[in-house]
Order: structure tokens, then sequence, then C-alpha cells
């Protein structure tokens, strides 16, 4: 496969293989998809079906065992650490079911933590105003709700520009009013600044939302289809 600019992510033929103990256990088997700049894509799939994996690859934080993958012209699949890194560092926003953030600094604080090492950041500031919590820069994770925690992942995540924003199950530890909340925040993000965004989740609701949905079952990507309308995230059912 030869690199398309025009693509975000080109993947062909991607596994991976984990080995445990004397067993080869295959989490993904010849997964080909395509990102494209601007998209908001959902990638649905039961646990188990190798959706974690594949986000993780896609973002640097693991090889594939077989396959090509392209991020526009840069070669992903042998790259060394150091460029998995550098890659990472200048090109990818991640935000995880669990927060992770630091108990010690405030959300203002959690997000300058970014924003210090990036090349082009938007002020911390600008990143909380962007996912409404502007009230809340001074306040410790401890003193903030599990929705607006997940909102200051989002925001730290996207104060360094990111070109890719990629999301493992946000709203998996939220309840459904706080889950829109966070929704919502995702959804500006790709409208406002055309930040290319997938969402791994199990609720298959939450593809009402996307420009493309990527089904996925036993390691494959097992159907793909287009939304003709996106639904906004208050319109979702839980």
């Amino acid at each position: 496969m030869t690199p398309d600019t025009g693509k975000v992510f080109r993947a062909s033929g991607v596994g991976k293989v984990y080995r445990m103990g004397e067993v080869d256990v295959a989490a993904l088997r010849g997964v080909d998809l395509t990102l494209e700049k601007g998209e908001l894509v959902v990638l649905l799939g039961p646990s188990g079906s190798g959706k974690s994996t594949l986000l993780n690859i896609l973002g640097g934080l693991d090889v594939p065992s077989s396959g090509e993958l392209w991020y526009g012209d840069h070669r992903l699949d042998g790259a060394s650490e150091k460029e998995l890194t550098r890659f990472r560092r200048e090109h990818v926003g991640f935000v995880f079911q669990f927060y992770n953030l630091i108990p010690s600094l405030t959300a203002l604080e959690n997000v300058a933590l970014v924003t210090e090492i990036a090349d082009d950041p938007m002020s911390p500031d600008d990143a909380l105003a962007r996912v409404g919590l502007t009230a809340r820069r001074d306040h410790f994770p401890t003193q903030m709700s599990g929705g607006e925690q997940q909102r200051v992942a989002i925001a730290r995540a996207i104060a360094k520009r990111p070109d890719v924003l990629l999301c493992d199950e946000p709203t998996g530890a939220l309840d459904a009013q706080t889950g829109i909340l966070v929704l919502e925040a995702l959804d500006a993000v790709n409208r406002d600044l055309g930040t290319t965004t997938l969402i791994i989740t199990h609720n298959a609701d939450i593809a009402r939302m996307a420009h493309r949905v990527l089904q996925l079952a036993n390691g494959r990507i097992a159907n793909e289809y287009r939304n003709e309308v996106r639904a906004k995230p208050s319109e979702l059912s839980w």
C-alpha cells in the first residue's frame, strides 16, 4: 500500500496477536479502514471485539503484528518507539474511560501540563471554555463530578490542538445525563475545530451522532455505514 495524504489513517490487513503463555490470541484479524480529515467516526463492538486494541494501534500506543498502517504519508507499522512517541506528542489526543487527572492539580493546571510540551497549544483557559468549564478552572478533581472530570480530560486532550482525537469508552463510567454533556463536548470539538475524532463504544445509540460507523466483531470490521443526518447528543436515547 502506498501513502495517501488525503486520508488521516489508512490501515491494510492490520492484525494483532498477543502471546498468552503458550497460546497465541488474535485481537485483530486483517483490519482494513480509513479515517478522513474532519470525520467523527464511531467504532462499535462488544467487549473483546478488539476495539481498544485498534484504537491503541492507531494512537501509537501499540504496534500491529501484521499489515500496514499509514498516518498521512508516515508509515507507523514498524516505527521505532522514539518515532511513535513523537507521533503521539505532535498529532494525537487521547480520552479514556477513566480520567487520569492529577489529584493535586486544579482543572486549569491539569490542562496546562499538556500545553507546556506542545508546539502550538491553545491556552488552558480556552480549552476549558470549549468544554464549558470556565467556572470550574480552579477546582481540584475531588471537587468535580465524573462528567466534569471527563470534560477536563477532553480539554487536556484538545489543548495541544491534535489532528486526531481518540476516545475509548468516554461515557462508559457516566450516567445518561452526564454522558450527554461529554458527548456534546466531543461533538463541538469535531464541528468547531475540525478535529478528526474516533469514539469507541458498545452503546449503539451513540453511533447516530457520527458521520460514519464501523462495527467490529471478532477482530474484524464486520459492517460499515454512513449516517445521512447526524443526531445531536441531546437527541440520543441511553
